[in-house]
């Protein structure tokens, strides 16, 4: 059983059950129209207070007793003509009155039992993280054209590169940019940052902000440490809210704010913390903007210098992971005549040494376009750059493109000429991604390819969602929303002293106990 399906029951089963209001809010003495079995208030109702919350008696337990003994229906009075005979009960009963404290705890308590008895011991092993997640449905049988960006989709690296990323060029901190030597103590933390965070360049601080842009609770950190709520609202002028413009994401561009959304952002964002950390620490005084750009500088320096490349080159098996499952995958499409491309930022010579390793010297037979050196994002928003081929040394031909053959490796281009050339437009195409952004929003929003995410991280993630706590937690949270609505009418002095409780009841549930800024 799914979570969802436990939440369903468990949402059926409180309207069921819990609709009885409180007992000081009726008058004992008064009458009611009833269905009952006793005429005119003659009945004995001692048992009603087994059930004064609203629950239905057990299947066992008889509804009502007549006072008599005699459980037949006694005969209702003849009216006139169309009219009905009625019946009706009292309320009296022999129970002590429950005051409103009491009866909203009652039905709290009867609440959290019932949700941990409506979650099996299966419910929370549902998910699974080799499976493929559909936001929209896609039916593969009329995709014909398989498209792959290279790094962190085909090729799959280990943790170990981040780490080397993030030493090197926190060497060329203290090398490059005069840094204290005392930065090269601070260790790389793999389990620090994930992609997706925010950073405020001018404040130093990094968050987690949402869809709506604000920022979550609990989540921001100066350097390694969290910063506390009420010192984050200080700092933005009493609000958890970044305005769009001065964002540098997917819809902003703005200079203060910059979200990290790709994998190779990790060790920089960790080294950024680092950094902040050391400085704060040893109370120096620095310009948390001079920091963000060189670290910045100093992280595109390992790439542009080409180590990443050459670490990767001479050591594939230590680097790359799950080589035999991409070669799996191409052989399955290309055997099913499915066309494949790749479109990569990366040079040849390092694309060709990974595949190779991964699939073998013929892996350019699979792919019907090869692109290397593509320069995206703007390869596909800007429609100036041409192709160029490439020889057999990986040197640059002179003549003009005019089609895109397989067996041949193309430089730089653009989507548009992309398209013109091979005709391979709309929904029959699926690329394949890290970046959620660069790589695949705008093929799906201007172009109409379908789209598909490589994302490492719901490993992880699945593994969190499944465990028997979170099940828990989420159910009792929806249970516990569900009861505060439903209620709500409530609004006198001690029922708003018992929300108030449920609500920071609410909201420590809605924190995911963060042990670092990964977390969040």
């Amino acid at each position: 059983m799914s979570l969802k399906t436990v939440g369903t029951a468990l949402t059926r089963t409180l309207w069921s059950r819990g609709s009885g209001t409180p007992p000081l809010a009726r008058n004992p003495k008064a009458n009611r129209l009833s269905t009952t079995c006793g005429a005119f208030g003659e009945a004995n109702h001692g048992e009603k207070s087994k059930h004064q919350s609203g629950e239905a008696p057990s299947p066992g337990e008889h509804p009502h007793k007549c006072a008599s003994g005699d459980t037949k229906r006694p005969k209702e009075s003849t009216r006139g003509p169309g009219v009905t005979g009625v019946r009706r009960r009292s309320f009296t009963s022999k129970a002590a009155p429950m005051d409103q404290r009491s009866y909203l705890w009652t039905r709290y308590n009867d609440l959290k039992r019932l949700v941990y008895d409506l979650i099996p011991p299966g419910a929370c092993k549902s998910l699974n993280s080799s499976v493929i997640y559909a936001n929209n449905e896609v039916n593969l049988a009329e995709v014909d054209i398989y498209g792959f960006d290279y790094d962190y989709t085909l090729a799959q690296y280990s943790n170990a590169l981040n780490a080397l990323i993030y030493n090197t060029a926190r060497d060329f901190l203290v090398e490059h940019f005069k840094y204290p030597e005392e930065i090269r103590k601070y260790d790389y933390l793999p389990n620090f940052a994930v992609r997706g965070l925010h950073y405020d360049i001018q404040k130093g601080l990094l968050m987690k902000i949402d869809a709506f842009h604000y920022i979550q609770p609990g989540t921001v950190y100066r350097g390694l440490s969290p910063l506390p709520d009420e010192e984050v609202l200080e700092l933005y002028g009493g609000t958890f809210h970044v305005p769009l413009q001065t964002d540098s994401g997917f819809y902003g561009k703005g200079p203060k704010v910059k979200q990290f959304m790709d994998i190779f952002s990790i060790p920089e964002m960790t080294l950024m913390a680092v950094a902040n950390d050391f400085f704060i620490t040893n109370d120096i005084e620095y310009d948390p903007v001079h920091l963000f750009k060189d670290v910045s500088e100093a992280i595109g320096m390992v790439h542009i210098k080409g180590y990443m490349y050459k670490w990767i080159m001479q050591d594939p098996d230590k680097f790359i992971l799950r080589g035999d499952e991409t070669d799996a995958v191409l052989h399955k499409l290309v055997s099913h005549g499915k066309k494949l491309f790749l479109i990569t930022n990366s040079p040849f010579s390092f694309v060709d040494k990974g595949m190779t390793h991964m699939v073998g010297k013929n892996w350019r037979d699979f792919f019907d376009v090869v692109i290397v050196q593509a320069d995206k994002p703007h390869f596909f928003t800007d429609c100036i750059k041409p192709f160029r081929r490439l020889d057999g040394n990986g040197d640059l031909r002179w003549e003009k493109i005019t089609s895109l053959e397989k067996g041949q490796i193309y430089k730089q281009g653009n989507l548009f000429d992309f398209l013109r050339l091979t005709g391979w437009r709309g929904s029959k195409v699926l690329y394949f991604g890290d970046h959620l952004y660069s790589d695949l929003a705008d093929l799906m929003l201007r172009h109409g390819w379908r789209t598909a995410a490589i994302v490492p991280e719901l490993d992880q993630e699945t593994k969190v969602v499944s465990a028997h706590r979170y099940a828990v937690n989420l159910t009792w949270l929806q249970a516990l929303t569900g009861l505060m609505e439903r209620l709500q009418t409530h609004r006198d002095a001690e029922s708003r002293g018992v929300f108030q409780e449920w609500q920071k009841e609410r909201e420590e549930l809605r924190q995911v106990q963060p042990t670092n800024a990964c977390t969040q």
